[in-house]
């Protein structure tokens, strides 16, 4: 059985939900804040593609960064959101859990429970 892992911001409340929830489950998970050990683009891609998601279906709108940057203007290739994202990660909606080869993006908290 597949160890579950959840990609999140430990401020984020939707995120401290998901981690409760995944600690009442009872399972192994993995914790992983990606502001202390970052997305790789790879890592990212592949988290994606597992969750049948683009990088613009997991792109924060709402951040301060993404007005600063403008990117509402802008026409960008998936590969080059991804470059965003890694370099900003506020810009990332979160959290992401994976258990093997199922990622979703946990939104609301309570969709942890599917895995």
């Amino acid at each position: 059985m597949a160890e579950v892992t959840i990609y999140q911001k430990p401020t984020c409340s939707t995120c401290r939900q998901a981690v409760q929830l995944l600690k009442e489950s009872g399972k192994p998970f993995t914790a992983i804040n990606y502001y202390e050990k970052p997305f790789t683009k790879a890592l990212l891609k592949s988290l994606l593609k597992k969750a049948g998601l683009t990088p613009k279906d997991v792109l924060r709108t709402k951040e301060e960064i993404y007005k600063e940057l403008g990117l509402a203007k802008k026409n960008l290739s998936d590969d080059e959101w991804l470059d965003v994202m890694i370099a900003h990660p506020d810009l990332i909606q979160r959290p992401i859990v994976e258990k093997g080869e199922k990622v979703i993006l946990a939104r609301p908290a309570e969709s942890v429970k599917d895995l």
